[in-house]
């Protein structure tokens, strides 16, 4: 199958073609011909299925199709900001050759940013990507028209729940017409993602995507260490080997990111970090510098386990256990992009072991114990070398939106605890 079999809009598949995207996956395949027939949808899918095209593709063709270009089509909700500008980018690339106006709308901009929100939501965008709480404070205001709208998806909403914005979304719904298609996609499906879709839904298609696992190329590395030691063994690690030329670590809260982030700069010199205390220029500012490495290591918060689109990345570590087995998965799925080897390392404190071995349970296969220091209180103190390729699991080798001939757009970020972060 490839996308033409779909009936997309001309201009959508030479979007596609474009930026070398080549089949559909397994979620696209079963989401886009139902969008495409008006039908509402309940999609269970992590990041790296695909999911994101999957309603953005269809939406795209049904604007194409309307007379009308002069009111809001289509309000897409997210839990964070980098998510946001991410679809927006996604959207921007799709319809490149077609004639779609979109905006991302997000707190921590300027005055100028939200006058141009305020037009796009007075005088009509075709597709608005908002965080629910920038929206919320457009709508008190009272000039926010969504009279035309036809279309609302709610992306990643188990996240925006778990940030407390079950709330806000539901003033938001109080401000859309009833009669719309709708469309709900989420990693997980607990009972109030399901009294949501409930709420919201009508006769939705339900699909559920297996959660993915890290691709074979990575390298799954684990560290057993006291926690007072992770800082100098961050340094061992990324000194042993020059060749190193992109490393993320990721830490749990912000307040971790800057502690270690001033270690390494007075052990190695400068490097970048990202947490929710930088706006948002000075995150893309180092980002960008990330990207074109003039940074060789960029500390951050979970912002960026799901919000980060950077090929090659060589090694990730785990400064903490992640705090369960879907954001491990995301953490160190930001190596071995694009088809590429990469290496994860995690160090795991004595506090930390029960997590880790949730993870290495969900996971099914061994993470490798390349080293234990005698104070970690493991066992007997001796080091354990282990020496056998790690398992791969369900996650295809590509662990982009689309199979693809080559590099492209990745997926979205979500955060954990949006006041840590």
């Amino acid at each position: 199958m490839d996308f033409k079999t779909f009936g997309l809009d001309p201009r959508i598949i030479e979007g596609i073609s474009s930026m070398q995207y080549d089949t559909p996956t397994p979620v696209q395949e079963r989401v886009i011909p139902a969008i495409l027939s008006g039908r509402d949808v309940i999609a269970s899918a992590q990041t790296g299925t695909g999911k994101t095209a999957a309603f953005l593709l269809p939406v795209l063709h049904h604007i194409l199709q309307s007379a009308s270009h002069d009111a809001t089509h289509c309000l897409i909700l997210v839990p964070t900001r980098e998510l946001a500008i991410q679809i927006a980018q996604q959207i921007e690339g799709f319809s490149y050759f077609a004639p779609v106006s979109s905006l991302a709308i997000y707190g921590g901009n300027d005055g100028a940013a939200f006058a141009a929100e305020k037009r796009a939501l007075t005088s009509g965008s075709d597709i608005l990507v908002c965080t629910p709480g920038r929206l919320i404070s457009h709508l008190n205001l009272g000039y926010a028209d969504f009279s035309n709208l036809k279309c609302l998806v709610l992306d990643e909403a188990d996240r925006m729940l778990d940030m407390g914005f079950l709330g806000d979304i539901l003033k938001i719904l109080s401000y859309l017409p009833e009669k719309r298609q709708s469309l709900l996609f989420s990693a997980t499906m607990p009972g109030n993602i399901r009294e949501l879709a409930r709420r919201i839904l009508f006769n939705p298609l339900e699909v559920s995507i297996n959660m993915a696992t890290p691709p074979d190329q990575i390298k799954q590395e684990a560290i057993f260490i006291d926690e007072r030691r992770k800082s100098d063994k961050v340094v061992e690690i990324i000194q042993s080997d020059p060749t190193l030329q992109s490393i993320l670590v990721f830490c749990q809260t912000k307040a971790d990111v800057k502690k270690l982030s001033q270690n390494l700069t007075k052990k190695m010199g400068s490097v970048g970090e990202i947490h929710s205390d930088l706006d948002q220029s000075s995150r893309e500012n180092v980002l960008n510098h990330f990207k074109s490495r003039q940074i060789r290591v960029l500390v951050a918060t979970d912002i960026l386990s799901r919000g980060i689109d950077v090929e090659d990345i060589d090694l990730v570590i785990n400064y903490q256990v992640p705090r369960d087995a879907e954001d491990y998965v995301h953490r160190v799925g930001r190596t071995a992009r694009a088809r590429s080897k990469g290496r994860a390392c995690t160090l795991v404190s004595p506090e930390e072991k029960r997590k880790f071995d949730a993870i290495q349970r969900f996971l099914g296969s061994v993470i490798h114990i390349t080293e234990s220091s005698p104070e970690s209180s493991y066992g007997s103190g001796k080091v354990s070398k282990v020496l056998s390729k790690p398992s791969g699991g369900s996650r295809p080798n590509n662990p982009s939106h689309f199979r693809r001939k080559r590099n492209g757009v990745s997926s979205a970020g979500r955060m954990t605890d949006a006041k840590n972060q």
